[in-house]
């Protein structure tokens, strides 16, 4: 005999949620990142915002905050936090008093290198081909630009 409510419920079925995986590989590999972070002293939210600054140097926090999908809220107490380090300094421009300017210190430059290793570490964490990794890339990246659409 078919059970009609096994049916009502399939939607609320962890196994089947798009949002559980994307959670649960989000964590665990910022839970991988944590040993190579702990030796620059870098939560992972600090580590992804020292790579936008490796690559920009410059930029306002709002730039920094659309890279990162990251409100002002969230990255102030991060940003200061950087700066308390000595890895980046935050200025207000001179044109417009309103934006705040972060860029990188030396020492926050240096750090780059210290730093180098840490994305070689973390391919040998993850056995996907580079066929596979290329397609996770371009699906989350895609899902991504849906998502920030829908914002």
């Amino acid at each position: 005999m078919e059970n009609k409510e096994y049916g009502k419920y399939d939607a609320l079925k962890l196994g089947v949620q798009l949002c559980f995986p994307l959670y649960a590989c989000a964590k665990e590999t910022v839970r991988l990142y944590k040993p190579y972070l702990d030796e620059l002293d870098l939560t992972y939210t600090q580590y992804i915002t020292m790579l936008v600054l490796w690559e920009k140097e410059k930029l306002t926090v709002k730039e920094l905050g659309k890279k990162l999908y990251l409100d002002s809220g969230t990255l102030t107490p991060l940003l200061k936090k950087l700066e308390a380090k000595g890895l980046l300094k935050r200025e207000r421009s001179k044109e417009d008093e309103r934006n705040l300017i972060i860029t990188l210190t030396e020492e926050g430059l240096a750090m780059k290198d210290e730093a180098l290793h840490i994305p070689h570490e973390m391919v040998k964490c993850v056995e996907l081909d580079m066929e596979e990794r290329v397609v996770l890339y371009r699906l989350l990246y895609k899902l991504l630009s849906y998502l920030d659409k829908e914002e």
